[in-house]
Order: structure tokens, then sequence, then C-alpha cells
């Protein structure tokens, strides 16, 4: 018997196409499952409910951690997994969250540990210094497989694509600032081996949706900063981003071993650069 109950969370919008799948995945394990719907207008909130789901239905904003994080206060559990409906928890990922919940120990082999200590650098550099030094771990990284026209994403820089996603109760909170930020943690962080399955790009019109989404977001992101809109700027998000982006990701990271699906992730992850940047400028001269 588990030590430690847990409660898995998702924010969703119309996600009827996937959701199943997810649900499927944990419903053996999860203590209890805690879904914030922004208002779906699918078959979303039945799904949920037919595995006995705890459906609270809000509005959809744009930052869509708000969700998150109503879906991360309403569980009761010792310790929260927080998935997308896009994702997959495999037998052997369960197994070792069972572990964390039974307070057994994870062990990480030398490259593991090698991969993920230099992934998370990556981040912090980003986004900053993550969790304590120093105490309990309360919070794990999960490495993702990222499926994307036919294949899983292996190189390119994607995996192990770190998300933390296992947390203790009360431990961590997303800021709801923005919409790559991660979570923020009070106590220390570590790392799961096993992979979540991520389907987020099935077939490339998905991909194309999400990426409208999310360069529409950045262009907002571009707005909020005031960048300035001059030739400087247009050369360096029309031309100079999206080369290097691409660069980075096909040559240096060897998205090439991962064949046409690599070189296309590694074309458009370029272009989303080039693309909020022209929605930015079309939106400032819609005002």
């Amino acid at each position: 018997m588990k030590k430690n109950a847990l409660s898995v969370v998702l924010a969703v919008f119309n996600e009827e196409l996937v959701l199943e799948d997810c649900l499927k995945s944990v419903q053996d394990f999860a203590d209890e499952i805690i879904i914030v719907d922004g208002g779906s207008t699918d078959r979303t909130i039945e799904i949920g409910k037919k595995y006995n789901a705890k459906v609270q239905v809000t509005d959809n904003p744009p930052i869509f951690h708000i969700n998150k994080q109503k879906a991360l206060e309403l569980a009761t559990g010792d310790w929260i997994l927080q998935l997308d409906a896009d994702e997959r928890v495999t037998l052997e990922l369960r197994k070792q969250i069972e572990n964390v919940l039974n307070d057994e120990e994870i062990n990480l082999t030398k490259n593991q540990d090698k991969l993920f200590k230099r992934h998370q650098q990556m981040i912090e550099k980003r986004d900053g210094a993550i969790g304590t030094q120093d105490g309990d771990v309360v919070a794990y990284f999960i490495p993702r497989l990222n499926y994307f026209l036919g294949g899983y994403l292996r190189h390119g820089g994607v995996y192990p694509d770190g998300v933390i996603r296992l947390v203790k109760k009360g431990k961590a909170h997303f800021p709801c600032q923005d919409v790559h930020e991660q979570m923020q943690v009070n106590g220390k962080v570590s790392w799961l081996s096993e992979n979540l399955i991520h389907m987020g790009d099935p077939t490339f019109q998905r991909y194309i949706e999400r990426s409208n989404r999310y360069t529409s977001l950045t262009a907002t992101e571009l707005s909020n900063s005031n960048i300035p809109r001059n030739l400087f700027s247009l050369l360096t998000y029309v031309v100079y981003k999206p080369f290097t982006t691409w660069f980075q990701l096909f040559i240096r990271h060897k998205g090439f071993l991962d064949g046409f699906p690599g070189f296309v992730f590694a074309l458009f992850s370029g272009l989303h650069f080039s693309t909020a940047y022209l929605k930015y400028l079309e939106s400032s001269h819609a005002q």
C-alpha cells in the first residue's frame, strides 16, 4: 500500500481527441483526478467524468497556467502529478512515481545524471535558479519524449525536455506570468529517469494550430516589452533568430539524426520568431 496519496491534475480546453488516453494511463494509481476546464464545447467534460474526475469549469485565460494553478490548489493528495491532456504515463514511469509515493530513493545512472544536470542548467540559465540546494526533495523533473510527425524527437536539443510535474502538496506553484514558465519550488528538486510521452504534434495540422497560439502569445510579450519596430529588430527577429535557432537545433544539437521530422521541427522553431514579430507589427498597425 502506498504511503502517500497521489492527485493527478489537469487544466484542459476542448481536448476530447486526446484526454481519454491520458486518463487511461493514470486511472489505476491516482487517488483522485482533478480537471479544471476552460469552458470546453466538445466532449472533454463528459470524458473527464467518465473517469470519475472532479471537474471544475471556469474561463479559458490566455496564460493557461492560471488554470493549472487552480488545479494544483484543488488537489488534496500528499503528492501531485500535473499533466497536460496530450501526455501519457508509461508503466515504467508509473512504477517510478510509486517509488516516490513509498518514500523510496530514485537512483540515476551516471549518464542520466550528467544529461539531466546539463539540461537543468540550461533551464536555469533561462529562467533563474529552481528550488533549493539543500533539504528534502519536494519536486521532480520528468523527461519527456515528444512525438512529432510520426516519430519521437531524441536529438536537436529537444530531449530530455525536462518538466517539473511531480510535486509535494503546497511546495510548488505557477507564477502565471509567462506561457513557457516552470513551476517555482520551495525545496529541493530532483529528476525521475523514466519518460513521459508527449503526443503534442501527431499531425502537422495540430502542430500549426499550437504554433499559431504560441506565436500570438510571444507577439503579446513583444508588445508588453515594447520591442522597437525598426530595421534592426526586423532583421533580428525575421533573419537572425530564425537562422541561429535552426542551426543550433538541426546542426549543433544533431537534429538531423531525427531525419525529416528533425528538419521540420528545427525550421519551424526558428520561424516562430519571425511569425511572432510580424504579428506584433500587424497588431501595432491595427491600433
